[in-house]
């Protein structure tokens, strides 16, 4: 029997999405269903001095209006930690309606319940609010002056400052300093379903459907801002159309929502219009990064600098960790790291996929292309030379590497050994063609709670495994039946998961590319101990023909049970079932990482290449081919990993020459508040993507030795095009996105 694990099976939830009959959270229908409608801040600093809700109310269909003057106070406000925690994890340290003060442009101040939803939308035109409007701080310009050093971010979860080494020494002992400066503008999520929720109530009892990335997530925190037990709400969510971090933390419209349909006794339906979900459900943060290179006349690197400057909330000290990646990847000796914050008038930053790395690694990776430039020396080479087997920050080793042949196998495939290093040396009529490599690296996170599943196998030979992660277009439903299939000898067709619902065994939310790794590490402990049930059972049932066998020499094949080189002794699942009378066998497992990795460090590694055509009279910018080489450790499904790859790299396309939002400094608004214009990537920009997978075994992350791909194919893919930009023009251009401005 072909193992499930490694085979490129189709997605199971694929029909349910093409023919519609998958549920999202926005569409699904209850008896007696009211809408709700946020009403947005005008302003980005100052008080709320009234709020008219007279016309709002007295329009047709209209059942409430909730304002700061009337809703209920939030029991307790949860910290900001990480929804990987399996705890609590609002998306920021502050609730709206709770008083008169305004922190940030879009805010939500009201909310506006009516039987319809186009009567709610329309009600909640009709309010009429008054402010006291006060200076507000918004730009890297404005906050520069004001920024600190906080003494950690990310949640409390990383210093805010880092060094190894002597850096002054490093500097001395280099034969070459680059300095460099890198400004990102802000970015916005535009998953393609906007974040909703549906709260309805019975008696006591909560039931949310939501679109998160973790279902106990949204449980946990409504739970602790409603002052409820935990086991009074439930949440569904069985299909979330997108995420990649906005919906990974709880933000407040699941408690509004809940608020709502409390405060008008019956179901209510919230969800976020386009132009919300620039204000509703954080963003990356502008920010600008200072580096420094010194290095030895052979491009050994002496010296690493970093430095990170971004705007923060007036309630949280968040900030992507840029530094983490790009300190780590190369065997710098001598290195220092420093985060700097401004309070702002803006909402919290959060993830957004390859939160930090993606952004970290575009400065250290064309940092690292000038420095192979000065010295004249091949990029390439000069990565080769400098990376490291060994954690530099811990000296503790990888449990498992693969960069080098991500490097060589990359390399090949995109020609790189062909390449002529010289900039503007190649043109296709008015196109100049340039090509463009960096590294790729991203940390492999664990859990800090037990994970769960449980495996149900019928008398009919089929099984079922739950877990309650939500599936937010990844496949984990798909490539969960391959590791339960797997782990009991049995087809793929004979398994099915369940999966999205509180009701279901814990699952932390599915974030920063660890849902492939902990949640197949739940699902293969629960197989595998639903596995040593049955052969227990066989081997002391005195009527099966593995009585008296050694357990351990039992194998199972296609729904059988046989011994291991005598395939013919043995029997079914369901013929030992039915004989003793059992309609099911289940089994729970729960995976727990620990704190610690066993004295190595974790991280999933690869190379990207890119090759663009610049128009030399118009600066348009065409990436025509890109090619990534990645060691995930075990592939658990070719066709699921190749597509979430792609998706990175073209996302990395789109970051660094299209995605850009910007506050400006009189109003303290966003300029772009739609996909009118704010530019993401279509398919017209989409060039042909080569994904090579490079296999690695690593015994130390998980059962399955699973790293996980969700994030590490956007990380270097804007350097790798910045760089070929630069090969291509002669031009550096130390910015993301780069425009047709930049290169006229």
């Amino acid at each position: 029997m072909t193992p499930a694990v490694g085979q490129p099976v189709d997605r199971v939830d694929g029909r349910p999405k093409v023919t519609g009959s998958a549920r999202f959270s926005a569409e699904i229908p209850l008896p007696g269903m009211a809408y709700a409608a946020l009403v947005g801040a005008h302003i980005a600093a100052g008080r709320i001095t009234s709020i008219d809700t007279g016309e709002a109310e007295a329009a047709e269909g209209v059942l409430a209006v909730l304002t700061h003057e009337n809703t209920p106070p939030i029991a307790a406000q949860p910290p900001l930690l990480p929804s990987l925690a399996g705890t609590a994890a609002p998306g920021q340290t502050f609730f709206p309606l709770q008083d008169d003060v305004v922190h940030y442009a879009g805010q939500h101040i009201a909310v506006v319940v009516a039987d319809t939803h186009e009567r709610a939308q329309h009600a909640a035109s009709l309010l009429h609010v008054r402010y006291a409007e006060e200076p507000s701080v918004t730009t890297l310009d404005q906050g520069r002056d004001l920024a600190h050093v906080p003494e950690a971010i990310f949640g409390g979860f990383m210093p805010g400052r880092m060094s190894r080494g002597d850096l002054r020494k490093g500097i001395d002992e280099a034969d070459v300093r680059l300095d460099a400066t890198f400004t990102y503008a802000a970015n916005n999520h535009n998953p393609i379903e906007p974040p909703a929720t549906t709260a309805s109530w019975e008696g006591g009892e909560l039931t949310l459907w939501d679109a998160t990335q973790g279902v106990t997530s949204t449980q946990q925190t409504v739970a602790a801002l409603l002052g409820l037990p935990v086991s009074r709400v439930r949440v569904v969510g069985h299909y979330t159309g997108g995420s990649f971090g906005g919906k990974a933390m709880t933000w407040h419209h699941p408690a509004l929502a809940a608020i709502a349909a409390r405060t008008v006794g019956r179901p209510v339906k919230l969800a976020l219009t386009r132009e919300q979900m620039f204000t509703s459900m954080g963003h990356r943060e502008e920010q600008e990064q200072t580096i420094m290179l010194a290095a030895t006349g052979d491009g050994r690197l002496t010296a690493l600098r970093h430095h990170k400057l971004s705007p923060t909330s007036h309630f949280d000290e968040w900030a992507e960790p840029s530094l983490g990646v790009a300190s780590q990847i190369y065997g710098c000796p001598h290195y220092e790291g420093e985060y700097r914050l401004f309070r702002a008038n803006t909402m919290t930053p959060t993830f957004m996929r390859a939160p930090g790395e993606a952004s970290g690694m575009f400065a250290m990776e064309c940092a690292m292309d000038e420095l192979a430039e000065r010295l004249g020396m091949d990029p390439l080479e000069l990565r080769l030379r400098n990376i490291t087997a060994t954690d530099p920050m811990t000296g503790d080793p990888w449990s498992s590497w693969g960069l080098e042949e991500c490097y060589r196998r990359g390399a090949e495939r995109f020609g790189w050994a062909g390449r002529d290093p010289r900039p503007r040396s190649r043109r296709e009529g008015h196109w100049m063609i340039g090509t463009g490599m960096a590294s790729a690296g991203y940390p492999v996170a664990q859990p800090l709670t037990p994970q769960r599943a449980r495996a149900r196998l019928y008398a009919d030979g089929t099984v079922l495994v739950q877990a309650a992660t939500p599936d937010f277009g990844t496949g984990v439903a798909t490539v969960m039946t391959q590791v339960a299939a797997d782990a009991l000898g049995l087809p793929v067709e004979r398994c099915r998961f369940e999966n999205g619902d509180t009701a279901l065994p814990q699952i932390a939310a599915a974030v920063g590319s660890a849902g492939a790794g902990m949640i197949s590490a739940a699902v293969h402990t629960a197989a595998t101990a639903l596995r040593d049930a049955l052969v227990a059972r066989a081997v002391a049932d005195a009527e099966s023909p593995l009585h008296g066998a050694d357990a351990g020499a039992v194998e199972l094949r296609d729904g059988r049970m046989v011994l291991r080189g005598d395939p013919g002794t043995g029997e079914s699942y369901a013929e030992m079932m039915h004989r003793q009378f059992l309609p099911d066998l289940e089994a729970l497992g729960s995976w727990n990482p620990g704190s610690g990795a066993n004295g190595h460090a974790l991280m999933t590694f690869g190379a990207q290449f890119a090759e663009v055509a610049v128009d030399a009279d118009l600066g348009i910018v065409r990436v025509r081919r890109m090619v990534g080489a990645f060691a995930p450790g075990r592939v658990l499904n070719p066709k699921t990993a190749r597509s979430q790859l792609m998706g990175g790299m073209i996302w990395g396309l789109g970051q660094a020459l299209l995605e850009a939002n910007h506050m400006e400094a009189r109003t303290g608004r966003w300029a772009a508040s739609s996909l009118g214009d704010y530019l993401v990537a279509v398919n017209a920009d989409a060039p042909d993507v080569d994904v090579e997978l490079v296999e690695v075994e690593d015994t130390v992350v998980n059962p399955l030795g699973v790293k996980g791909v969700g994030e590490i194919g956007q990380v270097g893919a804007g350097a790798a095009i910045a760089n070929a930009v630069h090969h291509a023009t002669g031009r550096r251009v130390r910015k993301m996105p780069i425009t047709i401005e930049d290169l006229l």
